[in-house]
Protein backbone atom coordinates (compact mmCIF):
# COMPACT_ATOMS: atom_id res chain seq x y z
CA UNK A 1 0.00 0.00 0.00
CA UNK A 2 1.44 3.28 -1.30
CA UNK A 3 0.65 6.34 1.20
CA UNK A 4 0.84 10.38 0.44
CA UNK A 5 2.77 12.62 1.96
CA UNK A 6 -0.36 14.01 2.43
CA UNK A 7 -1.68 11.82 4.57
CA UNK A 8 -2.22 12.89 8.41
CA UNK A 9 -0.01 9.30 9.42
CA UNK A 10 2.97 10.87 7.76
CA UNK A 11 2.38 14.82 8.70
CA UNK A 12 1.60 13.57 12.43
CA UNK A 13 5.66 11.95 12.80
CA UNK A 14 7.62 14.53 10.70
CA UNK A 15 5.85 17.44 12.98
CA UNK A 16 7.04 15.63 16.26
CA UNK A 17 10.70 15.44 14.80
CA UNK A 18 10.48 19.23 13.83
CA UNK A 19 9.53 19.82 17.53
CA UNK A 20 12.60 17.19 18.94
CA UNK A 21 14.92 19.07 16.81
CA UNK A 22 13.83 22.60 17.78
CA UNK A 23 13.68 21.73 21.88
CA UNK A 24 17.60 19.98 20.75
CA UNK A 25 18.21 23.29 18.98
CA UNK A 26 17.05 25.03 22.00
CA UNK A 27 18.83 23.25 24.38
CA UNK A 28 22.38 23.66 22.27
CA UNK A 29 21.49 27.07 22.27
CA UNK A 30 21.05 27.40 25.96
CA UNK A 31 23.75 25.03 26.78
CA UNK A 32 26.48 27.20 24.21
CA UNK A 33 24.82 29.80 25.93
CA UNK A 34 25.57 28.74 29.37
CA UNK A 35 29.18 27.65 28.49
CA UNK A 36 30.30 31.04 27.04
CA UNK A 37 28.43 32.71 30.53
CA UNK A 38 30.40 30.67 32.32
CA UNK A 39 33.47 31.31 30.33
CA UNK A 40 33.12 34.92 30.76
CA UNK A 41 32.21 34.63 34.59
CA UNK A 42 35.98 33.06 34.58
CA UNK A 43 37.56 35.59 32.62
CA UNK A 44 36.20 38.04 34.32
CA UNK A 45 37.20 36.41 37.78
CA UNK A 46 40.77 36.25 36.21
CA UNK A 47 40.55 40.08 35.31
CA UNK A 48 39.12 41.33 38.98
CA UNK A 49 41.96 38.37 40.53
CA UNK A 50 44.42 40.64 38.74
CA UNK A 51 44.22 43.78 40.47
CA UNK A 52 45.88 44.42 43.47
CA UNK A 53 45.41 48.05 43.49
CA UNK A 54 42.20 47.97 45.73
CA UNK A 55 40.19 51.05 43.71
CA UNK A 56 41.20 49.80 40.79
CA UNK A 57 39.61 46.28 41.85
CA UNK A 58 36.95 47.85 42.98
CA UNK A 59 36.52 49.53 39.37
CA UNK A 60 36.87 46.31 37.65
CA UNK A 61 34.36 44.28 40.22
CA UNK A 62 31.45 46.93 39.54
CA UNK A 63 32.11 46.92 35.65
CA UNK A 64 32.72 43.41 35.02
CA UNK A 65 29.28 43.02 37.32
CA UNK A 66 27.67 45.56 35.10
CA UNK A 67 28.50 43.11 31.67
CA UNK A 68 28.05 39.86 32.95
CA UNK A 69 24.45 40.62 34.01
CA UNK A 70 23.97 42.75 31.09
CA UNK A 71 22.63 45.78 33.41
CA UNK A 72 22.67 49.30 32.16
CA UNK A 73 23.50 50.72 35.51
CA UNK A 74 26.24 48.97 38.17
CA UNK A 75 27.46 50.18 41.72
CA UNK A 76 29.65 48.98 44.26
CA UNK A 77 28.99 50.55 47.65
CA UNK A 78 31.74 50.17 50.49
CA UNK A 79 30.20 50.17 53.82
CA UNK A 80 31.42 52.42 56.19
CA UNK A 81 33.63 51.44 59.44
CA UNK A 82 30.02 52.01 61.60
CA UNK A 83 28.44 48.73 59.68
CA UNK A 84 25.49 51.26 58.66
CA UNK A 85 26.14 53.30 56.18
CA UNK A 86 28.36 53.50 52.98
CA UNK A 87 31.23 55.26 52.90
CA UNK A 88 32.64 54.78 49.26
CA UNK A 89 30.29 54.70 46.10
CA UNK A 90 31.79 52.88 42.54
CA UNK A 91 29.32 53.40 40.05
CA UNK A 92 28.77 52.09 36.34
CA UNK A 93 26.52 53.99 33.74
CA UNK A 94 25.82 57.49 35.46
CA UNK A 95 28.35 59.95 34.20
CA UNK A 96 30.27 62.72 35.90
CA UNK A 97 28.11 65.44 34.50
CA UNK A 98 24.89 63.37 35.48
CA UNK A 99 26.26 62.73 39.16
CA UNK A 100 26.90 66.89 39.61
CA UNK A 101 23.49 67.21 39.00
CA UNK A 102 22.06 64.71 40.96
CA UNK A 103 24.29 65.07 44.25
CA UNK A 104 25.74 63.57 46.56
CA UNK A 105 26.71 59.98 46.55
CA UNK A 106 23.75 57.46 48.31
CA UNK A 107 24.94 57.26 52.35
CA UNK A 108 22.76 53.95 52.72
CA UNK A 109 19.14 54.08 53.14
CA UNK A 110 16.47 52.95 51.33
CA UNK A 111 16.90 50.21 49.32
CA UNK A 112 20.28 49.92 49.74
CA UNK A 113 20.24 50.36 53.26
CA UNK A 114 17.79 47.14 53.48
CA UNK A 115 20.75 45.16 51.77
CA UNK A 116 23.10 46.92 54.37
CA UNK A 117 20.51 45.27 57.07
CA UNK A 118 19.94 42.07 55.76
CA UNK A 119 23.28 41.09 53.76
CA UNK A 120 21.14 38.59 51.33
CA UNK A 121 20.81 38.30 47.70
CA UNK A 122 17.88 40.48 46.95
CA UNK A 123 15.99 40.43 43.11
CA UNK A 124 13.55 42.87 42.30
CA UNK A 125 11.23 43.20 39.20
CA UNK A 126 10.49 46.93 40.21
CA UNK A 127 12.49 49.11 43.04
CA UNK A 128 9.12 50.87 43.75
CA UNK A 129 6.93 48.04 44.53
CA UNK A 130 9.38 47.20 47.83
CA UNK A 131 8.46 48.72 51.43
CA UNK A 132 11.96 50.44 52.13
CA UNK A 133 11.79 51.89 48.68
CA UNK A 134 11.34 55.64 49.14
CA UNK A 135 12.13 57.09 45.33
CA UNK A 136 15.01 59.09 43.76
CA UNK A 137 16.53 62.70 44.24
CA UNK A 138 15.81 64.69 41.46
CA UNK A 139 17.16 64.30 38.01
CA UNK A 140 18.33 60.72 38.55
CA UNK A 141 17.69 58.31 35.72
CA UNK A 142 14.68 56.12 35.77
CA UNK A 143 15.39 52.28 37.46
CA UNK A 144 12.99 49.52 38.08
CA UNK A 145 14.52 45.92 37.75
CA UNK A 146 16.93 45.64 40.26
CA UNK A 147 19.37 42.80 41.54
CA UNK A 148 21.57 43.67 44.87
CA UNK A 149 24.31 40.73 46.55
CA UNK A 150 26.44 41.47 49.11
CA UNK A 151 30.52 40.94 49.11
CA UNK A 152 32.21 39.44 51.81
CA UNK A 153 36.03 39.22 53.01
CA UNK A 154 36.65 37.06 55.43
CA UNK A 155 33.63 36.45 56.91
CA UNK A 156 32.81 40.03 57.25
CA UNK A 157 30.75 42.03 54.66
CA UNK A 158 33.25 44.48 52.88
CA UNK A 159 29.99 45.86 50.74
CA UNK A 160 27.28 45.31 48.46
CA UNK A 161 26.79 45.15 44.39
CA UNK A 162 23.69 47.15 42.86
CA UNK A 163 22.77 46.42 39.44
CA UNK A 164 19.75 48.10 38.11
CA UNK A 165 18.14 47.69 34.80
CA UNK A 166 18.82 44.84 32.73
CA UNK A 167 18.60 46.00 29.34
CA UNK A 168 15.89 45.27 26.56
CA UNK A 169 13.53 45.87 29.48
CA UNK A 170 13.80 42.05 30.76
CA UNK A 171 14.03 41.28 34.59
CA UNK A 172 17.14 39.59 36.44
CA UNK A 173 16.53 36.24 37.20
CA UNK A 174 18.09 33.20 38.93
CA UNK A 175 21.15 32.82 36.48
CA UNK A 176 21.73 36.29 36.90
CA UNK A 177 21.29 36.16 40.58
CA UNK A 178 23.86 32.68 40.69
CA UNK A 179 26.37 34.69 38.12
CA UNK A 180 26.48 38.01 39.98
CA UNK A 181 26.73 35.84 43.65
CA UNK A 182 29.84 33.51 42.12
CA UNK A 183 31.34 37.11 40.89
CA UNK A 184 30.90 38.46 44.52
CA UNK A 185 32.88 35.25 46.31
CA UNK A 186 35.84 36.40 43.68
CA UNK A 187 35.02 39.65 44.52
CA UNK A 188 35.66 39.41 48.41
CA UNK A 189 39.16 37.43 47.57
CA UNK A 190 40.57 39.77 45.17
CA UNK A 191 39.45 42.91 47.79
CA UNK A 192 40.96 40.29 50.42
CA UNK A 193 44.10 40.38 47.76
CA UNK A 194 44.06 44.11 47.58
CA UNK A 195 43.72 44.70 51.31
CA UNK A 196 47.03 42.80 52.01
CA UNK A 197 48.97 44.05 49.50
CA UNK A 198 48.03 47.47 50.56
CA UNK A 199 48.91 46.90 53.77
CA UNK A 200 52.39 45.36 52.71
CA UNK A 201 53.09 48.61 51.02
CA UNK A 202 52.09 50.58 53.66
CA UNK A 203 54.19 48.84 56.29
CA UNK A 204 57.24 49.18 53.92
CA UNK A 205 56.50 52.74 53.76
CA UNK A 206 57.04 53.34 57.10
CA UNK A 207 59.71 51.09 57.84
CA UNK A 208 61.53 53.46 55.22
CA UNK A 209 60.33 56.61 57.00
CA UNK A 210 61.38 54.85 60.32
CA UNK A 211 64.95 53.87 59.10
CA UNK A 212 65.25 58.06 57.98
CA UNK A 213 64.48 59.15 61.13
CA UNK A 214 66.80 56.70 62.90
CA UNK A 215 70.02 57.55 60.77
CA UNK A 216 69.15 61.02 61.05
CA UNK A 217 68.86 60.88 64.66
CA UNK A 218 71.72 59.10 65.14
CA UNK A 219 73.93 60.95 62.48
CA UNK A 220 74.08 63.76 64.69
CA UNK A 221 71.09 65.79 63.22
CA UNK A 222 69.55 68.29 65.62
CA UNK A 223 65.91 67.37 66.95
CA UNK A 224 63.96 69.91 65.50
CA UNK A 225 64.77 68.17 62.34
CA UNK A 226 64.57 65.00 63.31
CA UNK A 227 60.30 66.26 64.30
CA UNK A 228 60.14 68.34 60.99
CA UNK A 229 61.14 64.67 59.33
CA UNK A 230 58.65 62.82 61.33
CA UNK A 231 56.06 65.36 60.57
CA UNK A 232 56.52 65.20 56.76
CA UNK A 233 56.68 61.17 56.71
CA UNK A 234 53.88 61.20 58.72
CA UNK A 235 51.99 63.43 56.27
CA UNK A 236 52.79 61.76 52.71
CA UNK A 237 52.36 58.55 53.95
CA UNK A 238 48.42 59.48 55.34
CA UNK A 239 47.29 62.00 52.59
CA UNK A 240 46.95 64.29 55.85
CA UNK A 241 46.34 68.28 55.30
CA UNK A 242 47.99 68.80 58.62
CA UNK A 243 50.87 66.76 60.96
CA UNK A 244 51.78 68.81 63.90
CA UNK A 245 54.43 67.61 66.50
CA UNK A 246 54.45 68.61 70.13
CA UNK A 247 56.44 68.31 73.16
CA UNK A 248 56.23 68.53 77.11
CA UNK A 249 56.76 71.71 78.28
CA UNK A 250 59.54 70.93 81.25
CA UNK A 251 57.89 71.16 84.86
CA UNK A 252 54.67 71.99 83.48
CA UNK A 253 51.21 70.27 82.41
CA UNK A 254 51.38 71.43 79.06
CA UNK A 255 52.65 70.72 75.57
CA UNK A 256 54.27 73.20 72.94
CA UNK A 257 53.97 72.70 69.18
CA UNK A 258 57.58 72.69 67.91
CA UNK A 259 56.88 71.08 64.25
CA UNK A 260 53.60 72.18 61.88
CA UNK A 261 53.47 71.46 58.36
CA UNK A 262 50.32 71.89 56.08
CA UNK A 263 47.37 73.26 56.16
CA UNK A 264 47.32 76.60 58.71
CA UNK A 265 50.62 75.26 59.87
CA UNK A 266 51.23 78.92 61.38
CA UNK A 267 48.68 79.01 63.01
CA UNK A 268 49.79 75.78 65.38
CA UNK A 269 53.81 76.49 65.38
CA UNK A 270 54.49 77.22 68.67
CA UNK A 271 51.21 77.00 70.47
CA UNK A 272 51.30 75.64 74.32
CA UNK A 273 48.33 73.83 74.77
CA UNK A 274 46.84 72.63 77.87
CA UNK A 275 46.68 68.70 78.56
CA UNK A 276 42.97 68.53 79.09
CA UNK A 277 41.55 70.81 76.47
CA UNK A 278 43.33 69.62 73.71
CA UNK A 279 43.56 66.51 71.04
CA UNK A 280 46.92 65.89 71.46
CA UNK A 281 46.85 66.98 75.59
CA UNK A 282 44.55 63.87 75.84
CA UNK A 283 46.63 61.94 73.62
CA UNK A 284 49.58 62.50 75.72
CA UNK A 285 47.89 62.41 79.30
CA UNK A 286 46.77 59.14 78.35
CA UNK A 287 49.57 57.64 76.48
CA UNK A 288 46.99 56.49 74.06
CA UNK A 289 45.67 58.10 70.49
CA UNK A 290 42.71 60.04 70.23
CA UNK A 291 40.58 60.27 67.16
CA UNK A 292 37.89 62.82 66.40
CA UNK A 293 35.86 62.24 63.08
CA UNK A 294 35.14 65.81 63.19
CA UNK A 295 37.92 67.91 64.73
CA UNK A 296 36.41 71.53 64.57
CA UNK A 297 33.40 70.76 66.25
CA UNK A 298 34.80 68.02 69.03
CA UNK A 299 33.34 69.18 72.52
CA UNK A 300 36.53 67.90 74.04
CA UNK A 301 38.96 70.21 72.46
CA UNK A 302 38.96 73.98 73.30
CA UNK A 303 36.38 76.36 71.63
CA UNK A 304 39.18 78.82 70.50
CA UNK A 305 40.69 76.40 67.43
CA UNK A 306 39.65 78.49 64.52
CA UNK A 307 43.26 77.13 63.37
CA UNK A 308 41.13 73.59 62.39
CA UNK A 309 39.32 75.49 59.66
CA UNK A 310 38.80 73.31 56.86
CA UNK A 311 39.68 70.20 58.41
CA UNK A 312 37.72 66.83 59.46
CA UNK A 313 38.86 63.99 60.58
CA UNK A 314 42.17 63.96 63.28
CA UNK A 315 44.04 61.63 65.12
CA UNK A 316 46.80 62.09 67.71
CA UNK A 317 48.84 59.54 68.71
CA UNK A 318 51.98 59.76 70.92
CA UNK A 319 55.10 59.30 70.58
CA UNK A 320 56.48 56.53 73.15
CA UNK A 321 54.68 54.08 75.36
CA UNK A 322 53.03 54.26 78.98
CA UNK A 323 55.77 51.88 79.90
CA UNK A 324 58.82 53.54 77.74
CA UNK A 325 57.18 57.21 78.59
CA UNK A 326 55.45 59.39 76.12
CA UNK A 327 58.09 61.92 74.84
CA UNK A 328 55.95 63.76 72.79
CA UNK A 329 52.67 63.47 70.35
CA UNK A 330 51.85 63.80 66.79
CA UNK A 331 48.72 65.08 65.32
CA UNK A 332 47.65 64.27 61.95
CA UNK A 333 44.02 65.91 60.40
CA UNK A 334 42.29 65.38 56.95
CA UNK A 335 40.41 67.77 55.20
CA UNK A 336 36.76 67.97 55.99
CA UNK A 337 34.90 65.13 53.90
CA UNK A 338 37.90 63.04 53.78
CA UNK A 339 37.71 59.32 55.38
CA UNK A 340 38.19 59.25 59.28
CA UNK A 341 41.74 57.52 60.55
CA UNK A 342 40.98 53.70 60.03
CA UNK A 343 42.04 51.38 63.18
CA UNK A 344 44.59 49.85 60.84
CA UNK A 345 45.87 52.93 59.83
CA UNK A 346 46.15 54.00 63.91
CA UNK A 347 47.84 51.15 64.51
CA UNK A 348 50.95 51.82 61.79
CA UNK A 349 50.84 55.67 62.91
CA UNK A 350 51.19 53.83 66.39
CA UNK A 351 53.83 51.80 65.86
CA UNK A 352 55.87 54.52 63.48
CA UNK A 353 55.74 56.43 66.46
CA UNK A 354 56.73 54.15 68.83
CA UNK A 355 59.54 53.18 66.71
CA UNK A 356 60.57 57.61 66.44
CA UNK A 357 60.46 57.48 70.27
CA UNK A 358 63.36 54.77 70.30
CA UNK A 359 65.31 56.35 67.79
CA UNK A 360 64.88 59.83 69.97
CA UNK A 361 66.00 57.59 73.09
CA UNK A 362 68.81 56.49 71.33
CA UNK A 363 70.00 60.01 70.09
CA UNK A 364 69.55 61.14 73.65
CA UNK A 365 71.86 58.38 74.93
CA UNK A 366 74.01 58.97 72.55
CA UNK A 367 74.37 62.77 73.34
CA UNK A 368 74.21 61.60 76.68
CA UNK A 369 77.66 59.84 76.66
CA UNK A 370 79.24 62.33 74.09
CA UNK A 371 78.53 64.90 76.82
CA UNK A 372 80.00 62.67 79.36
CA UNK A 373 82.80 61.86 77.47
CA UNK A 374 83.59 65.57 77.24
CA UNK A 375 82.91 66.50 80.95
CA UNK A 376 85.53 63.77 81.45
CA UNK A 377 87.48 65.44 79.43
CA UNK A 378 87.26 68.65 80.84
CA UNK A 379 88.02 66.99 84.12
CA UNK A 380 91.44 65.69 83.49
CA UNK A 381 92.50 68.89 81.55
CA UNK A 382 91.36 70.61 84.65
CA UNK A 383 93.43 67.79 86.89
CA UNK A 384 96.58 68.37 84.97
CA UNK A 385 96.26 71.91 85.35
CA UNK A 386 96.25 71.66 88.88
CA UNK A 387 98.60 68.89 89.21
CA UNK A 388 101.07 69.83 86.41
CA UNK A 389 100.84 73.58 85.81
CA UNK A 390 99.92 75.36 89.09
CA UNK A 391 102.03 73.38 91.17
CA UNK A 392 105.41 73.96 88.70
CA UNK A 393 104.36 77.99 88.28
CA UNK A 394 103.86 77.66 92.11
CA UNK A 395 106.99 76.38 92.66
CA UNK A 396 108.86 78.77 90.42
CA UNK A 397 107.23 81.75 92.28
CA UNK A 398 108.74 80.10 95.84
CA UNK A 399 112.11 80.06 93.76
CA UNK A 400 111.68 83.28 92.55
CA UNK A 401 110.86 84.82 95.67
CA UNK A 402 113.82 83.10 97.91
CA UNK A 403 116.29 84.55 94.83
CA UNK A 404 115.39 87.51 95.54
CA UNK A 405 117.09 87.97 99.00
CA UNK A 406 120.13 87.34 96.81
CA UNK A 407 119.76 90.05 94.85
CA UNK A 408 121.55 93.57 95.83
CA UNK A 409 120.58 95.65 92.96
CA UNK A 410 117.52 97.27 94.02
CA UNK A 411 116.03 97.31 90.51
CA UNK A 412 116.62 94.14 89.56
CA UNK A 413 114.84 92.97 92.88
CA UNK A 414 111.90 94.59 92.64
CA UNK A 415 111.42 93.45 89.11
CA UNK A 416 111.72 89.76 90.60
CA UNK A 417 109.24 90.47 92.91
CA UNK A 418 106.60 91.67 89.77
CA UNK A 419 107.28 88.59 88.33
CA UNK A 420 106.07 86.65 91.45
CA UNK A 421 103.22 88.55 91.68
CA UNK A 422 102.56 87.88 87.63
CA UNK A 423 102.75 84.49 88.71
CA UNK A 424 100.06 84.80 91.56
CA UNK A 425 97.31 86.20 89.06
CA UNK A 426 98.36 83.42 86.67
CA UNK A 427 98.03 81.18 89.23
CA UNK A 428 94.55 82.74 89.72
CA UNK A 429 93.59 82.66 86.31
CA UNK A 430 94.47 79.17 86.00
CA UNK A 431 92.47 78.39 88.87
CA UNK A 432 89.21 80.37 87.60
CA UNK A 433 89.47 77.96 84.30
CA UNK A 434 89.54 74.88 86.62
CA UNK A 435 86.65 75.60 88.02
CA UNK A 436 84.70 76.75 84.68
CA UNK A 437 85.73 73.43 82.69
CA UNK A 438 84.71 71.63 86.15
CA UNK A 439 81.28 73.24 86.26
CA UNK A 440 78.04 71.42 85.42
CA UNK A 441 75.42 72.84 82.78
CA UNK A 442 72.31 74.34 83.85
CA UNK A 443 70.82 77.25 85.24
CA UNK A 444 69.04 77.32 88.94
CA UNK A 445 65.44 77.62 88.49
CA UNK A 446 63.46 76.35 85.37
CA UNK A 447 63.92 77.49 81.89
CA UNK A 448 61.86 81.08 80.38
CA UNK A 449 59.23 78.97 78.68
CA UNK A 450 58.12 76.69 81.57
CA UNK A 451 58.17 80.43 84.11
CA UNK A 452 55.65 81.70 80.93
CA UNK A 453 53.74 78.68 81.49
CA UNK A 454 53.77 79.05 84.76
CA UNK A 455 52.37 83.13 84.52
CA UNK A 456 49.39 82.19 81.78
CA UNK A 457 48.67 78.88 83.97
CA UNK A 458 48.26 80.85 87.52
CA UNK A 459 46.84 83.90 85.55
CA UNK A 460 43.55 81.80 84.22
CA UNK A 461 41.95 81.57 87.18
CA UNK A 462 41.59 85.73 87.72
CA UNK A 463 40.98 85.96 84.32
CA UNK A 464 37.71 84.13 84.22
CA UNK A 465 39.47 81.84 80.79
CA UNK A 466 42.75 80.06 79.52
CA UNK A 467 45.04 82.70 77.37
CA UNK A 468 45.90 80.95 74.20
CA UNK A 469 49.73 80.76 74.15
CA UNK A 470 52.53 80.28 71.55
CA UNK A 471 55.87 80.49 71.65
CA UNK A 472 58.71 80.60 68.69
CA UNK A 473 62.42 80.26 68.42
CA UNK A 474 64.49 78.98 71.44
CA UNK A 475 63.39 80.88 73.99
CA UNK A 476 65.05 78.95 76.66
CA UNK A 477 68.80 79.48 74.54
CA UNK A 478 68.55 82.60 73.28
CA UNK A 479 67.21 84.66 76.04
CA UNK A 480 69.47 84.91 78.93
CA UNK A 481 68.55 85.01 82.50
CA UNK A 482 68.08 88.36 83.15
CA UNK A 483 66.40 89.56 80.23
CA UNK A 484 63.93 86.38 81.40
CA UNK A 485 63.04 87.92 84.60
CA UNK A 486 61.86 91.07 82.32
CA UNK A 487 59.79 89.24 80.59
CA UNK A 488 58.17 87.08 83.16
CA UNK A 489 57.42 90.65 85.13
CA UNK A 490 56.09 91.93 81.99
CA UNK A 491 53.67 88.98 81.27
CA UNK A 492 52.22 89.17 84.92
CA UNK A 493 51.84 92.57 84.90
CA UNK A 494 50.17 92.70 81.36
CA UNK A 495 47.43 89.79 82.57
CA UNK A 496 46.89 91.61 85.45
CA UNK A 497 46.09 94.38 83.78
CA UNK A 498 43.83 92.62 81.22
CA UNK A 499 41.91 91.07 84.84
CA UNK A 500 41.45 94.31 86.66
CA UNK A 501 40.77 96.95 83.80
CA UNK A 502 39.81 95.25 80.13
CA UNK A 503 36.63 92.93 81.35
CA UNK A 504 38.01 91.22 78.12
CA UNK A 505 36.83 87.04 77.83
CA UNK A 506 39.64 86.64 75.21
CA UNK A 507 43.46 86.95 75.31
CA UNK A 508 46.34 86.15 73.01
CA UNK A 509 49.95 85.97 74.13
CA UNK A 510 52.99 85.12 71.98
CA UNK A 511 56.51 84.93 73.23
CA UNK A 512 58.89 85.36 69.74
CA UNK A 513 62.96 85.40 69.51
CA UNK A 514 64.97 84.65 66.30
CA UNK A 515 68.37 85.21 68.40
CA UNK A 516 68.60 88.59 67.66
CA UNK A 517 65.33 90.13 69.25
CA UNK A 518 63.31 89.20 71.57
CA UNK A 519 59.75 89.86 71.63
CA UNK A 520 56.69 89.26 74.25
CA UNK A 521 52.80 90.11 72.45
CA UNK A 522 49.84 90.64 74.99
CA UNK A 523 46.55 91.08 73.36
CA UNK A 524 43.17 91.09 74.48
CA UNK A 525 39.40 91.75 73.22
CA UNK A 526 38.36 94.13 76.24
CA UNK A 527 37.55 97.62 76.31
CA UNK A 528 40.56 99.13 75.11
CA UNK A 529 42.72 101.86 77.03
CA UNK A 530 40.72 104.40 78.51
CA UNK A 531 41.75 107.60 78.29
CA UNK A 532 43.28 109.41 81.16
CA UNK A 533 43.48 105.77 82.77
CA UNK A 534 46.40 104.98 85.05
CA UNK A 535 49.40 103.88 83.05
CA UNK A 536 51.84 103.31 85.93
CA UNK A 537 52.15 99.69 84.96
CA UNK A 538 53.12 100.59 81.23
CA UNK A 539 55.41 103.17 82.02
CA UNK A 540 57.49 99.91 84.56
CA UNK A 541 57.11 97.93 81.53
CA UNK A 542 58.31 101.09 79.02
CA UNK A 543 61.59 101.35 81.86
CA UNK A 544 62.16 97.69 81.61
CA UNK A 545 62.15 97.84 77.70
CA UNK A 546 64.52 101.44 77.88
CA UNK A 547 66.88 99.97 80.48
CA UNK A 548 67.47 96.84 77.95
CA UNK A 549 67.49 98.91 75.07
CA UNK A 550 64.49 97.93 74.06
CA UNK A 551 61.12 99.53 73.53
CA UNK A 552 57.33 99.25 74.20
CA UNK A 553 54.36 100.12 72.20
CA UNK A 554 50.91 99.74 72.89
CA UNK A 555 47.55 99.95 70.03
CA UNK A 556 43.98 99.64 70.40
CA UNK A 557 42.88 98.06 67.75
CA UNK A 558 39.85 98.89 65.17
CA UNK A 559 38.30 95.45 66.93
CA UNK A 560 38.49 96.75 69.72
CA UNK A 561 40.57 95.43 73.01
CA UNK A 562 44.46 96.46 73.24
CA UNK A 563 47.72 95.10 71.66
CA UNK A 564 50.82 95.45 73.97
CA UNK A 565 54.00 94.29 72.00
CA UNK A 566 57.39 94.91 74.73
CA UNK A 567 61.02 93.93 72.38
CA UNK A 568 64.28 93.94 73.64
CA UNK A 569 67.69 93.20 71.77
CA UNK A 570 69.27 90.45 72.81
CA UNK A 571 73.08 90.51 74.39
CA UNK A 572 74.65 89.89 70.57
CA UNK A 573 73.28 92.98 69.29
CA UNK A 574 72.25 95.23 71.81
CA UNK A 575 73.73 99.08 70.78
CA UNK A 576 76.53 99.57 73.08
CA UNK A 577 76.76 102.84 75.04
CA UNK A 578 74.24 104.09 77.31
CA UNK A 579 70.95 103.07 77.09
CA UNK A 580 67.90 105.79 76.39
CA UNK A 581 66.83 107.44 79.68
CA UNK A 582 69.96 106.14 81.56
Amino acid sequence: MVTSPEDPHVRLPQLKLDELLEELQARIDAARGTRDRVRSLLEAVLVVGRELDLEHALGAIVHTAAVLVDAEYAALGVIGPDGQTLSAFHTVGVSDEDVAVIGPYPEGHGILGELIRHPQPLRLAKLSHHPASYGFPPHHPPMNSFLGVPIRVRDQVFGNLYLTEKRDGAEFDEEDESVLSTLAVAAGVAIDNARLYEDSRLRERWLRANADITHSLMSGSARAEALDLIAERAREITGSALVAVAMPVTDTKSLTVEIAVGLHAEAHRGLVLPLHESLMGLAYAAAAPVASDDVIHDPRISSQSPRFAGLGPAVAVPIGTAQGGTRGVVLLARETGRPVFSERETEMLQGFAAQAAIAMELADRRQDAERIAVLQDRDRIARDLHDLAIQRLFATGMTLQSASRFIDHPEASERVLRAVDDLDETIKIIRSAIFGLRAREGVAGGGLRARVVGVVDEAAPVLGFAPSLRMEGLVDTDVPREIADHVVAVLSEALTNIARHARADRAHIALTTDGREAALTVSDNGVGMPPGGRRSGLRNMAERAEQLGGRLTVSSPDGGGATLQWRVPLPATRPSGPAPGQ
